[in-house]
């Protein structure tokens, strides 16, 4: 769909697990000719970082193992986003292995402590921000350093940075205190980076989808739906009631808002928060 997209590099953090917004991300990408390195925790770590939450590294590789089907540069690379030398080895590794780094998707996430506000922990409340904000600043900061050694590309630019922000970008909720106040916050890293970056020819956006029902995103049904004293299908179809176009998200509407924003046809484009929710979130 995106010609200018083949033989790119791309960084998807987050992609690994079947089924997730990281995994629809790489294999759009991927049939675009984009060589990539796909990226996820790799291991649990108990209640912060449970198996519904993270992509273990048997599960990483099984998702490079069918990407490759379709392209066949594909590698992986383990890390902790909260970690700041390791999230500067994975842009490394990149680096490493293809030569170069083109484009960087800043997906990995926690969206599964939920709760309170008054029940929340410190602990809770900085693994959220930890990964979603402060990895995608460490993730950005190095694929930058990166991007600034290559030259210009004539009709594209020098580099594409989108992160993957939510409604929760645009609004708040209960029971998500810190998920939203991350993601608002990435809307604010996007922005700033976006004016900084302009003059080297990097655009920097963010996507915000609604809920999408990927694996974790059907836990977050049953612990909503319970919540509210609802059936999960209760709970969905007061969800589709409030979007003009009548479904919630796929990961597919995700992807590809994220392989256009990465294409020479948004060149022009920076600074960003492109809600991809059906209506549902119009601001």
């Amino acid at each position: 769909m995106y010609p200018d997209l083949e033989g790119k590099v791309a960084i998807v953090t987050g992609a690994g697990r079947r089924k997730g917004l990281g995994e629809a991300i790489a294999r759009k990408l991927a049939a675009d000719g984009v060589r990539l390195l796909i990226h996820d925790l790799g291991r649990t770590q108990g209640a912060l970082a449970p198996e519904h939450g993270i992509g273990a590294v048997d599960e990483l590789e099984a998702v490079a193992e069918d990407l490759r089907a379709i392209h066949p540069d594909i590698a992986t690379f383990a890390a902790d986003m909260r970690v700041e030398e390791e999230v500067k080895a994975l842009v490394a590794h990149a680096v490493e292995r293809f030569g170069r780094l083109d484009i960087l998707i800043n997906n990995a996430g926690v969206g599964y402590l939920f709760g309170p506000l008054v029940d929340a922990t410190q602990e809770m409340w900085d693994t959220v921000l930890n990964v979603n904000l402060r990895g995608a600043f460490f993730a950005t900061k190095y694929a930058v350093r990166q991007m600034l050694t290559q030259p210009v590309q004539e009709g594209w630019g020098r580099g594409r940075i989108v992160s993957i922000g939510s409604r929760g970008s645009k609004s708040g909720s209960a029971l998500t205190s810190s998920y939203i106040a991350s993601k608002h916050g990435l809307v604010g890293l996007t922005r700033s980076a976006a004016i900084e970056l302009g003059p080297e020819q990097i655009t920097v956006n963010a996507v915000c989808p609604n809920h999408v029902t990927t694996g974790l995103g059907a836990w977050q049904n049953e612990y909503m739906a319970k919540a509210r004293g609802q059936s999960v299908e209760e709970y969905l179809a007061a969800m589709r009631s409030r979007i003009p176009l009548g479904r919630t998200g796929t990961p597919d509407d995700t992807a590809s808002a994220c392989a256009f924003l990465c294409s020479g046809q948004a060149q022009f484009i920076t600074g960003e928060a492109m809600n991809v929710s059906g209506g549902e979130e119009m601001h």
